[in-house]
């Protein structure tokens, strides 16, 4: 069983946290909608990321809606003291597995009472504001009504931290004139790279910056100069692209997802990858064509 300390750790809240964490999205059904597959590996998945060192999941109870909740709970409840259990907030689930906004004041306090009793927990480590952007990126706009109805519910104890999620860099000024934020999820990967000198600015400030489609999400990385590094290293294409994330920046806090063992073991390996700067700054030219 790996060992994931090699990674290393980040101030998250008010918990330092192992940097590879765990995503729960993958625990539902297909689209994220509806159960698992199978509901036994995905207890036995959970069981085995925390038996490994993970301390930081992320979640939300849109994914389901409600299914990945009550497996965290049945597979991990009572929590160990020491994990952080991360959720979204900002959206729900139509019957067509549509995704809609939900960021009324109103929507947002049910979505925290769904979560609090979903995950059978009283407070919330840390509840990210989700901002519906176009598609899965980001749009400009005031998010102070929906910051503002979340700093409230923080302010009744059902929160500790807040942190925000598909935002740009002057929705998170504008959200940090409201509340402390502690971590910020955009989407970023090795190919995505629009966020590179926010990823920056936020690990200068000690914010962590978690990246959700770590991997390049419904559509998986690919690249001739990831698969040719990933052979001499003796590694899969998508373990570099982790690992690279990890050498990126110290506040990056990695969520890779997954329903089965087999991936976990091989996502949770990836603490022990080293890289060099030579083949750092050719994994670097994947970004630079992406955006070209």
């Amino acid at each position: 069983m790996t060992n994931i300390s090699a990674a290393g750790t980040f101030q998250l809240g008010d918990r330092k946290v192992n940097r590879l964490g765990y995503g729960a999205m993958q625990l539902a059904g297909p689209g994220v909608f509806g159960p698992p597959k199978n509901r036994t590996e995905a207890v036995a998945v959970l069981r085995e990321a925390v038996a490994s060192g993970v301390n930081h999941i992320d979640t939300s109870d849109f994914y389901g809606p409600h299914v990945t909740n009550e497996i965290i709970k049945e597979a991990l409840h009572p929590y160990k003291d020491n994990l952080t259990i991360v959720t979204k907030i900002g959206a729900v689930r139509g019957s067509d597995a549509s995704w809609n906004p939900a960021q009324t004041p109103a929507d947002l306090t049910k979505a925290v009472h769904d979560n609090l009793r979903n995950l059978g927990l009283e407070k919330m480590d840390v509840v990210n504001m989700r901002i519906m952007g176009e598609g899965h990126g980001t749009s400009e706009g005031s998010i102070a009504a929906q910051v503002s109805a979340v700093a409230d519910l923080q302010r009744q104890g059902l929160i500790k931290h807040i942190g925000l999620s598909n935002v740009t860099a002057t929705q998170i000024a504008e959200a940090q004139g409201i509340a402390k934020i502690v971590c910020v999820q955009n989407q970023y990967n090795l190919a995505h790279r629009e966020d590179d000198a926010l990823v920056d600015d936020l690990a200068g400030k000690g914010i962590a910056y978690v990246p959700f489609f770590p991997l390049g999400g419904f559509s998986p990385l690919q690249s001739s100069t990831l698969s040719d590094e990933a052979g001499k290293l003796g590694v899969t294409p998508l373990q570099l692209a982790l690992a690279w994330l990890l050498h990126r920046a110290p506040n990056i806090l990695l969520i890779p997802g997954t329903s089965s063992l087999a991936h976990l073991r091989q996502n949770l390996a990836v603490a022990d990858i080293t890289l060099s700067d030579a083949v750092l700054k050719k994994l670097d030219t994947i970004g630079s064509k992406a955006a070209a």
